[in-house]
């Protein structure tokens, strides 16, 4: 993949002068407006940060919950808590909470990082078992512009795994809050909204079609959304299946929070079918970043793991595959199970 193309060659033309003040300015602009979220720069710090995946591909120990194809993880940030996505099966996120002793009653909060069945199932389930001591338990779903789209197959058929789940979630007193841009959850804490996509990482897989203007077009997962956490440390990204690019994110990821260094990466990066030029690629810009951790899951590969950490220049204790239970804290970095090593 190449980071760069040269430019259209100009039109032997006179341009008119412009002054220096007029030239910067208009630098300015565009770089603002090609980064996306020059708007939503912020400037908080979030002080205390642990990250627990409840659903992943594979297990961490005998008792420590089951894996399965999907992804949740709960984010405690500074005393309050989110749910990151809910798995596949309607009640994985609450059998892998319980056996983990982790506390879900409190969590009003919910982001859901795209469509995808493997990502939105267990939402109902949650909803319905917390509410019934707390009525604002997974009351607020946040998610990102375009997630409500059909998403047809070769038949036709909607194959949205929020199409019905939506209804169902709404009849409960629950509200859906869509953003259309990098939006602050919680101070520090931001959700990217739809990433910006100059680099062409195709982590998504084929197959779906979306509809634009009468005229069917490749289902690129356009509300694909990340986590953004700042800490003095750094920057951690929380992605689902990062089909908007890992690269494209971490880039996002800086402009939203003012160019901070990478401290960590978790969660699916959808790695697991590239060509191990891409994922080299991907490891190398990674490592340009100052990627100091990785804890990366379900769709993203166990080999690919592997190439990223090499390419990543990170080693054993700090790139690993993530199992259920499996953590990152702010200050300690990752603790995991033994499948993990």
């Amino acid at each position: 993949m190449s980071d760069t193309q040269a430019p259209p060659a100009e039109p032997a033309v006179e341009k008119p002068k412009r002054n220096w003040r007029t030239f910067v300015l208009g630098v300015c602009i565009a770089l603002a407006a090609a980064s996306g979220a020059a708007h939503a720069q912020g400037t908080h710090q979030v002080q205390a940060l642990k990250i627990t995946v409840l659903v992943t591909n594979l297990a961490g120990n005998a008792r420590g919950g089951d894996g399965e194809w999907g992804y949740s993880a709960l984010v405690e940030a500074s005393g309050r808590k989110i749910l990151y996505d809910t798995g596949s099966s309607p009640d994985m996120v609450l059998k892998n909470a319980r056996a983990l002793r982790v506390d879900l009653s409190d969590v009003e909060e919910v982001v859901l990082s795209h469509n995808h069945g493997d990502h939105v199932a267990g939402l109902m389930t949650l909803r319905r078992e917390f509410a019934k001591a707390n009525p604002k338990a997974f009351s607020r779903a946040h998610v990102a512009a375009r997630i409500f789209e059909p998403r047809l197959n070769a038949g036709g058929d909607d194959q949205n795994g929020l199409r019905d789940i939506r209804a169902e979630y709404l009849a409960t007193g629950g509200t859906f809050i869509v953003h259309d841009k990098p939006a602050e959850l919680l101070p520090g804490l931001w959700l990217t909204g739809p990433v910006p996509r100059p680099h062409p990482e195709k982590n998504w897989s084929p197959g779906l079609s979306l509809r634009v203007a009468n005229t069917l077009i490749e289902d690129n997962v356009p509300e694909d959304s990340a986590l953004v956490i700042a800490t003095g440390e750094g920057i951690v990204i929380l992605t689902g299946c990062g089909h908007a690019g890992i690269v494209n994110i971490a880039e996002y990821a800086r402009a939203i929070v003012s160019g901070k260094p990478l401290l960590a990466v978790m969660g699916g990066i959808h790695l697991f079918a590239a060509t191990d030029q891409a994922v080299q690629w991907t490891g190398a810009r990674l490592k340009d970043f100052g990627l100091k951790t990785l804890l990366a899951g379900h769709c993203t590969g166990i080999e690919a793991t592997y190439i990223l950490r090499e390419a990543a220049r990170l080693d054993r204790k700090t790139a690993l595959v993530s199992t259920v239970g499996s953590s990152f804290t702010l200050g300690r970095g990752i603790t995991s199970g033994a499948l993990a090593q």
